[in-house]
């Protein structure tokens, strides 16, 4: 029986694309997805909104609402439950220069009308669930933008959401950089802060996820503890990061196997999960995977949170009170790294 349920977004199953090279694998029909990631274990999915219809920019009102029902039906047949709609506001050249943080008035109205689809989509597919990744919300020349304005720029365009459905939630989901050079919204603190700027902080929260915190130069575990002290983390996305590196979306517990036992162990304690949260991967194969290859990534990553699972149960809490009590904490690192050796 599996620790969680699990989510995963169709990105994850990815051509081999990245920052300095073209594709190497096939494109992965949406529908064959679906049924891959249904048979690997995972129990939700996590789209954008052009995920959930193509060219989302292309339809609206009742044509937008039938395409998502038929969307539903579809995920009802594979027996996958949408966890999100995330607007994918950074693709677009109307975007180019920030979406609601935009100089232009006119562009940041069109990021906030994409972004009501993005409400509408989740309503029919029945999910309350709203990310904000703000991709190009950030600077490459500090003097192009006025961060105290551009903080009220996204305070507006969160309660204009807000305001335009009750039920929503929206998680917003921090990143210091890429692909902006310096993001307004870098880390867990400065997006649990402007929740609480917002006209319903109840309804905004934080997703973590493991990479965006590593590339920080911040622990995702300890970024994981802050939200849950708050009671807003709402959300995870694990993997794993080498270095301050393009985000890399590394198969969980790859590189650094006792920062993602901290991560699981954190759920663990916290009880994450009981609320209905899902945990979330954002993982990529490896450039070097053939197409027939390309999905281990994700069973390797599910594989590892499990086994995670199982050491943090099995941790010896009463040795680890007792190292607290008399503070010999060289004999708790011994301890902790031994317990993950397995002897």
């Amino acid at each position: 029986m599996k620790s969680f349920r699990y989510s995963v977004g169709p990105w994850n199953i990815h051509t081999g694309m990245d920052p300095f090279g073209p594709p190497v694998r096939k494109e992965v029909p949406f529908e064959h997805k679906l049924a891959r990631l249904k048979e690997i274990g995972f129990d939700a999915i996590q789209l954008h909104d052009d995920d959930a219809i193509p060219n989302v920019n292309d339809f609206e009102g009742s044509v937008l609402r039938s395409k998502a029902k038929e969307l539903k039906q579809q995920l009802r047949n594979v027996g996958l439950v949408p966890e999100f709609i995330a607007p994918r506001l950074w693709e677009d050249e109307r975007t180019r220069d920030g979406a609601y943080t935009a100089n232009s008035q006119q562009l940041r109205n069109y990021a906030k009308e994409r972004s009501l689809k993005a409400l509408e989509i989740a309503e029919e597919l029945g999910t309350n669930n709203i990310v904000l990744w703000l991709a190009r919300e950030g600077t490459f020349v500090p003097e192009s933008k006025c961060g105290v304005r551009a903080v009220e720029y996204l305070v507006e365009a969160i309660n204009y959401m807000l305001e335009a459905n009750k039920n929503i939630r929206i998680l917003i989901e921090p990143k210091p950089n890429e692909p902006v050079d310096k993001s307004f919204i870098p880390t867990a603190g400065h997006a649990l802060a402007l929740s609480y700027l917002t006209s319903a902080p109840d309804r905004v929260g934080v997703l973590i996820e493991s990479a965006h915190s590593l590339l920080a130069g911040l622990d995702p575990a300890d970024d994981m503890t802050f939200a849950l002290a708050h009671n807003k983390l709402w959300g995870v996305h694990l993997n794993d990061q080498n270095g301050l590196k393009f985000d890399q979306d590394r198969s969980f517990g790859s590189v650094n196997l006792r920062q993602a036992f901290n991560q699981v162990r954190v759920l663990l304690d916290h009880q994450y999960g009981q609320e209905g949260q899902f945990v979330g991967l954002d993982v990529k194969a490896l450039r070097t995977q053939n197409d027939d290859l390309a999905y281990k990534h994700l069973s390797n990553s599910l594989f590892v949170v499990e086994r995670l699972v199982q050491k943090a149960k099995s941790l010896q809490t009463e040795h680890i009170s007792a190292r607290q009590e008399d503070t010999d904490y060289e004999e708790l690192d011994r301890l902790i790294v031994d317990h993950l050796l397995g002897s």
